[in-house]
């Protein structure tokens, strides 16, 4: 969600100069309950004065007192995996969320899977919901050097990487048997995955070598470097990681669920995540079959290089225009002026 929203509001002002307006709380109020007030007071305030038409919000909330929000939904977690959220972020998301995205002029959300699960769980109108993917930025490329980042955390050895927050509807525990089937072939399974106080945290799995917060500098390296990556998540909205991967080069193994087929298609193994064995056998392919491994990295190129931010972020900008367009006199509470975003998240505006 973080890294949609950066790639995409970063990109929205080039586009159209002078038209959107990049707002987002000041650093003394970026934490989590300082960045919610922000949003919901001083945000429609500043979309007030700058005479803005519509808010747009990348980060799955919009402030309620805005009549025209723009908001992305990235999935339907929070109703269809509450267990692996806290009390307090299931009871501000399931209903300040949703009650956000019932008042939206429309809702965008990054898969085709993810549309339907809003449309199921939250009987929202399909035709108010769009799909934009995300997108795969250059610095994931098989050329990125891997040796920095490999020293600094001790990767001495080679490795299968796996990238996911503690959460469990990860499923990060399965990656035991992993990890110790890679074992016997010299091989180690690094986890990098961040831990938040709202996700319900994951077991440990044993065996995995714990790397914990990657910043995205070491990211393209991390990737680059590792003989394959695996994600046994049972629930992702689009699986951006996987697609990152691919254009690192790096063979993936992923899930057979949720949107994960839809964003990796035929350029990953697929398996049951909770099937142990199924998931083993396929990362010691992805991993010591050279044969397969290449396959599988052509084809994970080749399925990377149709995703970009650029597309995106051209998507975006096309809907909110067209939708500010659609804004007679009188039908919105400044008619005429621009589009807009969130906070650390980000927002844009367009006129």
């Amino acid at each position: 969600m973080e890294r949609w929203t950066a790639e995409v509001i970063g990109r929205l002002p080039a586009l159209a100069p002078g038209r959107y307006v990049v707002a987002q709380p000041r650093p003394r109020a970026r934490g989590r309950l300082l960045a919610q007030s922000w949003e919901q007071i001083a945000l429609p305030a500043q979309a007030a004065r700058l005479r803005a038409s519509l808010v747009f919000s990348p980060a799955n909330l919009a402030p309620l007192a805005w009549p025209r929000n723009v908001i992305v939904l990235h999935d339907a977690a929070v109703l269809r995996e509450p267990g692996a959220y806290s009390r307090a972020y299931r009871a501000w998301h399931g209903r300040a969320g949703l009650a956000c995205a019932r008042r939206a002029v429309n809702v965008v959300t990054v898969s085709q899977f993810s549309r339907r699960e809003l449309v199921e769980l939250a009987g929202f109108d399909p035709a108010r919901i769009t799909v934009i993917p995300g997108g795969v930025d250059a610095q994931f490329a098989p050329q990125a050097d891997p040796a920095p980042v490999a020293r600094r955390m001790g990767l001495e050895r080679p490795y299968v990487l796996s990238i996911a927050t503690a959460d469990r509807r990860k499923n990060v525990a399965k990656l035991a048997p992993v990890a110790e089937a890679l074992r016997h072939e010299g091989i180690d399974l690094a986890w990098a995955g961040d831990r938040r106080p709202y996700f319900r945290a994951a077991a440990a799995a044993a065996g995995v070598r714990d790397l914990g917060y990657v910043a995205d500098a070491d990211l393209p390296g991390l990737y680059a470097g590792a003989r394959a990556f695996v994600l046994p998540s049972r629930y992702e909205g689009f699986g951006l990681t996987c697609l990152e991967a691919m254009a690192s080069g790096t063979p993936v193994v992923a899930a057979d669920r949720a949107a994960l087929p839809e964003t990796c298609g035929d350029a990953a193994l697929l398996v049951d995540p909770d099937d142990e064995a199924a998931l083993v056998a396929a990362v010691l392919r992805a991993a010591t079959d050279p044969r397969a491994a290449d396959e599988l990295s052509e084809r994970g190129r080749r399925r990377a290089a149709q995703f970009t931010w650029e597309t995106t972020a051209a998507r975006v900008h096309e809907l909110l225009t067209r939708l500010t367009s659609d804004v007679s006199p009188g039908s919105g509470p400044h008619p005429g002026t621009p589009p807009w975003p969130p906070p650390e998240r980000s927002r844009a505006g367009a006129g």
